[in-house]
């Protein structure tokens, strides 16, 4: 035997489940059900698991992507770009993620001729549980003649897209397994909520007759009591009574009911979208982060399953018209994320001492030419050297100007301060003893008038400013 065979194979293992047949589907919940994929396609009819497979596929589809040409030839990255550009990258990208929540996903390719080269006119999902995979791991058609077997697949003819298979388990993991008792359990609390909220969040009515009631008469009074509920109206017998009792002391009873709900939800969340944050209620800022990071993984996990998919697309593509091995890499990435990553690398850098050049800035941020000023121009900003000749050029009018402005601020306040002191000679007079009139003065304070001298003190700051800023640059 060689060393590049397999010794520990299905085919001489024990594993008798497997001979001359598909594998079995190793996940728990379809093996102890019996049925296939379908019953995990029921559960996304929930809001909240429609909800967060939505919000799922949305953060991949969200993120920019595009290809590196790497070693590939010019002419065969053009014609890879435009090929792409031509199919509908939305929905095969929505149909790939469908492998997240089913573990697999077979997608066909329907292959054309356009001008010299064989292109994917279109890129189709199928439902996985029309196809199995064999003892030797490869993906087979559960058709009508093949039914036990599974029918063999031509080469490039399905893409297959996977999460987290392997040799024990080539069908991958579900996701959606994960949901399927939590919302069975959902559904249930829920039946039983709206069971408890319609027996006991109304009151009960109770009606009595006498002992020699006829049953006849006893049925029309119960369905007098129906229509009480309900229509807030009934007739009774003259000589019956009702009587509406009102049940206390069941909310608690009702919460759990609630807090059932709000777990399986909590389950849901954690399971599909790796945060419960949307359905907690003592959440705070350091788990939201956590658990945004945790989304963002998942997110990234996604979109390394569409990458590794599309790429097998292009070197197919590359094989049946250009042959070589050569061929450019598509990927997906956060453009807003690598850009603050970036700038924040490059602050460090240049704080260490690293200068960049213009060319850096366009290639790294996407500047134009004529948005960068000339490599080795000034900055903008005037130079000190500059400033001080700027300065020195008019110091005697800069003096006068501050010098004439002095004079008029004195008058500009006599008229208010003199306004004061007939107010304040208005209350001495008015006083019998100083400790009256220190009481008037200080309640008097608050109320002097003060717009006018505001502003000429206003200016007297201005002047004072100017004139500091003068003999600084004048002894500079």
């Amino acid at each position: 035997m060689k060393l590049s065979d397999h010794v520990a194979s299905r085919e001489r293992s024990i594993d008798f489940a497997a001979l001359g047949m598909l594998l079995p589907n190793p996940d728990a919940i379809l093996k102890a059900r019996g049925q296939d994929l379908r019953v995990y396609r029921e559960l996304r009819t929930d809001a909240h698991v429609g909800g967060c497979v939505r919000r799922r596929k949305s953060a991949v589809k969200a993120l920019d992507w595009g290809m590196d040409r790497g070693r590939a030839g010019s002419r065969v990255a053009k014609s890879v770009e435009g090929i792409l550009a031509d199919l509908p990258m939305e929905r095969i990208i929505g149909d790939i993620l469908e492998a997240v929540f089913y573990g697999y996903q077979p997608i066909e390719i329907l292959w054309g001729k356009v001008g010299s080269l064989m292109v994917p006119t279109d890129v189709v999902a199928k439902p996985p549980e029309w196809f199995g995979f064999d003892a030797g791991g490869k993906l087979r058609f559960k058709s009508r003649s093949h039914l036990a077997a599974g029918e063999e697949l031509p080469e490039r003819k399905f893409l297959l897209a996977r999460q987290e298979a392997s040799y024990v388990n080539p069908y991958g993991f579900a996701d959606l397994s994960m949901c399927f008792w939590p919302i069975v359990f959902k559904k249930g609390g829920v039946r039983f909520w709206l069971s408890f909220t319609e027996k006991f969040g109304s009151a009960f009515s109770v009606g009595t007759l006498p002992r020699s009631a006829t049953p006849q008469e006893r049925a029309d009074l119960l369905d007098a009591l129906d229509k009480l509920i309900q229509d807030a109206s009934a007739v009774i017998p003259e000589d019956g009574s009702v009587q509406l009792i009102e049940m206390a002391g069941k909310s608690a009873s009702a919460d759990l009911y609630e807090r059932l709900v709000m777990y399986c939800r909590s389950e849901v969340s954690i399971a599909l979208t790796g945060t419960n944050q949307t359905v907690e209620s003592n959440s705070n800022k350091a788990s939201a982060s956590a658990g945004l990071e945790v989304a963002g993984d998942i997110r990234d996990a996604d979109a390394e399953i569409v990458a590794d998919t599309v790429n097998t697309l292009i070197r197919w593509i590359c094989e049946l018209n250009w042959g070589g091995p050569e061929r450019p890499v598509y990927s997906l990435w956060d453009q807003a994320a690598q850009d603050e990553l970036q700038a924040a690398r490059d602050k460090s850098n240049h704080d260490a001492g690293a200068r960049f050049t213009n060319a850096y800035w366009s290639r790294a941020y996407g500047y134009q030419e004529r948005d960068l000023a000339p490599e080795g121009a000034p900055p903008a900003a005037t130079p000190p050297a500059a400033q001080r000749a700027l300065h020195a050029a008019r110091p005697a009018a800069a003096a006068d100007t501050t010098d004439r402005l002095l004079p008029a601020l004195a008058p500009a306040a006599d008229g208010t301060v003199a306004g004061w002191v007939d107010l304040i000679e208005a209350e001495l007079t008015g006083c019998e003893t100083l400790a009256e009139f220190r009481d008037r003065l200080l309640g008097l304070y608050g109320h002097l008038p003060a717009d006018d001298l505001t502003a000429v003190m206003a200016r007297a700051f201005e002047v004072a400013d100017l004139r500091g800023r003068f003999e600084v640059r004048r002894g500079a």
